[in-house]
């Protein structure tokens, strides 16, 4: 049974590799199914005679059958979950649509989102469950007031859609795996209607069902913490810990969580499940024994123990629908489950036993949960635990044994439990984050009992009792977990509080995964200490970089704005930062941080923020927060958030400047635009002093122009020498807006390639219809970011382009 529930997950992962999926995935299902049971049954009638081949047989055979079955269950159920779909021609046209809200909304300064369950929609075929952003402000003239929306209610909305599209990045979040695992198949906004037939408008109070009964009480408790924690600065902890709702934790709390690795606790993780469900079982275990309430014994029509299990599992059920169902609280209730119907049947079951099951339902329920670092870190931290202490023996308290001896003996077992889960998973947090904290066992040690014992149940409780008991137990939680935060802040800050290295090669992990089994590999094995040389090639790892005269180009995919990153040997330039997407949200700190730390990237030589429109300039202050610079240099007026972080942080600073010129490793820089006056000239717009760059390795250019237009154009041809501006590669200036990319620029440039860096159905429709097909009838290669996802380019004696959707291609990518 092990053997092809392991093999059922490793199929379920394998599909979920694929660039499209295969056809008749519900008929083979089947044939597999019982042509795996036919064989099972053969080899079972042989092994009387033949124990020990058939025993080997018997285990290829189910685990290529529990292959063959994850691969088509998993390519069944995304048949199925990509079936709904939005017409192309329906997209960004107003849609009136009736149904519920489905979610439980997220409130933030501009508006609110939320997923909405469509009953009923008029003048278009639309998905049935589609996610909603409610902007306020005024749009087309009409003010666009933000509904006060519930879960539960029933809506008449008009919105417009789009199909399921993210940023597609190196090391990036796939959003659009993400919608497709929660069963969105389309994604929009509301619009603001004039005429009382199209209004927004509620048309009940609450419609009743299962799940919206459930969305609804978790927004009551959250609207209760957040009003017995009006202004507090960790409520979104609070929130988090009783209904999972992490979406209220400012990312600078984030920072330090995961500085210190103690993020897996500031959620409704699998260790609060198991605490709460065994502090019911005790509570029901101990009142059944002693007939609660009845005079009747009622042990004697029930075991206890049977009583306990119940209870345990029906709060841990509870408890994880208010989490929100995600794969960690699945992975304890499931193995909760397991525990108690093994002990309501009288069977005794292996804990390995226990965990594959609960790997088994979780894949079944959600194929899609093996795309995610909480299924690999959830399932790993159990695995290596069973691997260091499964069939380990210790010897037993005495009876008599003293109340602090027996504190001591738990102390040392949970000091031991945290060591072999710290020490286990660096080569997975290593795969996954490419860091792993130092201060961590520290941090764990510290928080794990004042998050568990006292946080939690605290939480819980202050949520559910009266007033104004409620808000003196959430107002002592969250006093304690401002006391815990400090002392994480402090840890966090400390130089070594965390190791960083480049995500490793296959190889690499596989050579830390053998030196982690050995280093907990039972007392008595040789030279166990020799396990952490497995490690070196993981930590000591260096970012690679280009020979010498080349030069490495990676345009990414920020969706409407600019952010290039160019390496060299031993240099690294930021062009551009991307853009603000929201107050706490940006192109840095979503796109171009975590891929530096995956490539373990520590520190940029130079930042070039080209002007200071929010597309270009908003993840500015969040780069400079997060990764060193050594110097950076703008067109910025003085008085920007970039320019004061730049002096906070005591970085040297230029202005961008024709005609400043240096090398890097062979690889040689050019500023051709602005000229010094523009910087003082008031009447310039940000775009006309956008700095401009030429940048050449070897026999290939490539031009980054920022925003420049028509008049900027004219100005670079006038005053530079033949062939100056020639360039392999052109960034298009201003994503190819109808103000530039004129026909004698392009002349002048004469690329071969041009890149336009441009959201998905951008309200600006850049590029502009007839600038994009200037650039074709002038042979010019376009590649979209928007289209293509990030590209990366390597420059030097030849050029060479990878486009990010063609090599990472996904069967829910396709339009």
């Amino acid at each position: 049974m092990r053997t092809l529930i392991l093999g059922f997950a490793a199929g379920a992962a394998w599909l979920q590799t694929q660039a499209s999926l295969p056809p008749h995935a519900g008929a083979l299902l089947w044939v597999i199914a019982g042509a795996g049971l036919m064989a099972s049954l053969a080899l079972r009638r042989y092994a009387r005679w033949r124990a020990g081949w058939c025993s080997g047989l018997h285990s290829a055979v189910a685990l290529a059958a529990g292959v063959g079955l994850g691969f088509y269950w998993a390519a069944w159920l995304a048949q199925a979950a990509m079936a709904p779909q939005l017409a192309l021609a329906d997209e960004g046209q107003d849609i009136l649509v009736t149904g519920t809200i489905a979610s439980l909304p997220y409130r933030f300064e501009q508006g609110v989102r939320f997923n909405f369950a469509v009953e009923k929609a008029v003048g278009a075929k639309v998905p049935p469950l589609i996610a909603l952003s409610w902007y306020a402000g005024f749009r087309d003239a009409v003010t666009n007031e933000v509904g006060d929306v519930q879960p539960g209610e029933r809506w008449r909305l008009t919105v417009r859609l789009q199909r399921p599209h993210g940023n597609a990045n190196p090391m990036g979040f796939d959003y659009e795996a993400w919608l497709l695992e929660q069963g969105v198949r389309a994604t929009g906004y509301v619009r603001p209607q004039p005429r009382a037939d199209t209004q927004n408008v509620r048309l009940a109070g609450f419609v009743p069902g299962f799940g919206h009964v459930v969305e609804a009480s978790r927004a009551a408790l959250r609207a209760r913490i957040l009003r017995s924690l009006d202004g507090k600065q960790y409520a979104g902890v609070i929130v988090a810990l009783v209904v999972g709702d992490q979406r209220a934790i400012p990312q600078s709390d984030w920072q330090v969580f995961n500085r210190t690795g103690v993020s897996h606790l500031i959620s409704i993780s699998g260790l609060h499940i198991t605490m709460i469900a065994g502090l019911f079982a005790l509570g029901a275990g101990a009142l059944w024994r002693r007939s609660f309430f009845t005079e009747r014994q009622l042990p004697l029509l029930l075991p206890a123990q049977k009583v306990a299990a119940l209870a345990g599992a029906l709060a841990a059920f509870v408890y994880v629908l208010l989490a929100g169902f995600g794969v960690p609280a699945q992975r304890t209730l499931y193995m909760l489950l397991v525990v108690a119907l093994a002990l309501w049947l009288g069977r005794i079951t292996s804990i390995g036993h226990i965990l594959c099951l609960a790997l088994g339902a979780v894949v079944l329920l959600d194929p899609w949960a093996v795309l995610w670092p909480g299924f690999w870190l959830s399932f790993g931290a159990v695995a290596t635990i069973l691997y260091a202490t499964a069939g380990r023996t210790t010897a037993p308290l005495p009876q008599s044994a003293g109340r602090w001896r027996r504190l001591r003996a738990a102390v040392a077992l949970g000091a031991h439990t945290q060591y072999v889960v710290t020490v286990g998973l660096v080569p997975l947090t290593m795969l996954l984050f490419s860091q792993v904290s130092l201060v961590s066992p520290v941090a764990n040690a510290l928080a794990i009992p004042v998050i568990s014992l006292l946080v939690t149940p605290l939480s819980l409780a202050g949520s559910l009792l009266p007033t104004p008991v409620c808000d003196w137990l959430l107002l002592l939680a969250h006093a304690i977990v401002q006391m815990l935060a400090q002392v994480l802040e402090w840890l966090g800050a400390r130089l070594f509080a965390v190791w960083t290295a480049p995500a490793p090669p296959i190889w690499s992990f596989c050579w830390a995964l053998f030196g982690t089994a050995w280093l907990l590999a039972p007392r008595g094995w040789p030279h166990r200490w020799a396990g952490m040389l497995g490690w070196l090639p993981l930590l000591t790892a260096l970012p690679s970089s280009p020979p010498p005269g080349q030069m490495w180009v990676t345009a990414f995919d920020v969706g409407q704005g600019m952010a290039v990153l160019v390496e060299t040997h031993g240099h690294r330039l930021l062009y551009d930062t991307g853009p603000a997407y929201s107050l706490d949200s940006d192109g840095a700190s979503r796109v171009i941080v975590p891929y530096l730390r995956a490539r373990g990237i520590a520190r940029l030589d130079g930042v070039i923020i080209s002007h200071s429109d929010l597309d270009h300039a908003g993840g500015a202050v969040s780069l400079l927060e997060n990764i060193d610079v050594g110097w950076l240099a703008s067109s910025l007026f003085d008085g920007h958030p970039a320019i004061e972080a730049r002096r906070e942080s005591h970085r040297a600073y230029l202005h961008c400047m024709a005609g400043q010129r240096w090398t890097w490793e062979g690889v040689h820089f050019a500023m051709l635009h602005p000229l010094p006056a523009s910087h003082t000239d008031i009447s310039l717009k940000p775009n006309a002093r956008s700095c401009t760059v030429k940048i050449t390795a070897g026999k290939h250019a490539i031009l980054l122009a920022g925003d420049i237009e028509a008049a900027q154009e004219a100005q670079l041809l006038a005053r530079s020498a033949d062939g100056e501006l020639a360039a392999d590669v052109l960034l298009a200036p201003h994503h190819g807006s109808g103000t530039s990319s004129t026909p004698a620029f392009l002349n002048a440039v004469h690329p071969t390639l041009a890149i336009f860096q441009v959201g998905h159905r951008n309200r600006y429709k850049h590029p502009k219809a007839q600038v994009y097909a200037r650039y074709g009838e002038m042979g010019i290669a376009r590649l979209r970011t928007d289209v293509a996802g990030a590209l990366v380019l390597d420059l030097g004696e030849r050029m060479d382009v990878q486009q990010y959707r063609a090599l990472h291609a996904r069967y829910w990518h396709g339009r």
